[in-house]
């Protein structure tokens, strides 16, 4: 890529790995469900008054929306509320990775590659290192299951957009998420209730509102925005390499503003994650140099 472009990729994945930071902030003074309402609230509005619908089915755009912004985000939001540490969600949210492979081998028939297996194997290993450190002050069961859950809630996401083609991603995020914000304002008034949705709303600070915009323009339009628009000029195997850096910014970001201690077995689950992704990245640029299969393993 060119330097400027890969500027642009690192920055996308800055904005990504950092957000868990600003997700914390926000999560300060807003219940959690309303906080990921606001999100997606402003990621559709105004900008469906001049974003164009791209030449998607409806259903696509609410299948979208639901596993992105109620799956993915809030069950993320949740877990970050009180049950995990934000630097390590933002390692096991990239357990998406292989819930993504097994979607496509159950649904399209994939075949994953033999380094793909060994990638899975070492991040499974970091995921049962985290396991035997649950319950101590950066991450419980709950929390665990609730980011597990949110990374395969973004695999069947990844799946539906996939099932979209070629099509204009700026405006499938602002569009779909006119149906994620309803969805999460019904849940945040039965879970979290008429009465703290009111309160949080009325003393939220300019802090609080920052922090929304920051998750609807910089993660959710400028992020996909742009890294759409990087993978639209140049070969996925180029482009998706750049976002295993986003547990290393969101770990740094979390020890550095956060405070978040980083003991030694945080530090080897990280390296044996990091690993994995590395080996299954290296694995699908091999695919994509190879010869092509009908069964030829995920891109």
């Amino acid at each position: 890529m060119p330097l400027t472009h890969l500027l642009l990729a690192l920055a996308v994945v800055a904005v990504w790995g950092t957000n868990f930071v600003v997700i914390k902030w926000g999560l300060a003074e807003l219940p959690p469900l309303l906080f990921t309402t606001l999100r997606f609230a402003f990621a559709a509005f105004p900008f469906l008054l001049f974003v164009k619908r791209p030449a998607v089915a409806w259903q696509t755009l609410a299948a979208f929306g639901a596993l992105h912004g109620v799956g993915l985000f809030g069950l993320m939001v949740v877990a970050l509320r009180s049950d995990i540490s934000a630097g390590l969600a933002s390692l096991v949210i990239q357990t998406q990775v292989f819930f993504t492979i097994g979607l496509a081998m159950a649904l399209v028939g994939e075949r994953p590659r033999l380094l793909q297996g060994a990638a899975l194997a070492l991040a499974a290993a970091g995921m049962a290192l985290i396991a035997g450190h649950v319950d101590q002050d950066s991450v419980t069961v709950l929390g665990l299951a609730l980011v597990l859950g949110a990374a395969a809630c973004w695999a069947g996401a990844n799946m539906v957009a996939k099932s979209a083609g070629r099509v204009d991603m700026l405006g499938f995020m602002v569009w779909s998420s006119v149906f994620a914000a309803p969805a999460l304002a019904v849940l945040s008034l039965l879970f979290e209730g008429p009465a703290l949705v009111a309160s949080s709303l009325a003393q939220a600070s300019g802090a609080a509102w920052a922090a929304v915009a920051w998750q609807s323009l910089g993660n959710t339009l400028f992020g996909y925005g742009v890294w759409n628009w990087l993978l639209s000029r140049h070969p996925a195997a180029t482009v998706t390499p750049a976002a295993l850096m986003v547990p290393v910014f969101g770990m740094a970001a979390s020890a550095a503003l956060l405070g978040e201690a980083m003991p030694p077995w945080k530090l080897g689950a990280t390296a044996l994650v990091l690993t994995g992704l590395a080996l299954n990245t290296l694995a699908s640029r091999n695919s994509l140099r190879g010869p092509s299969t009908p069964n030829q393993a995920v891109r």
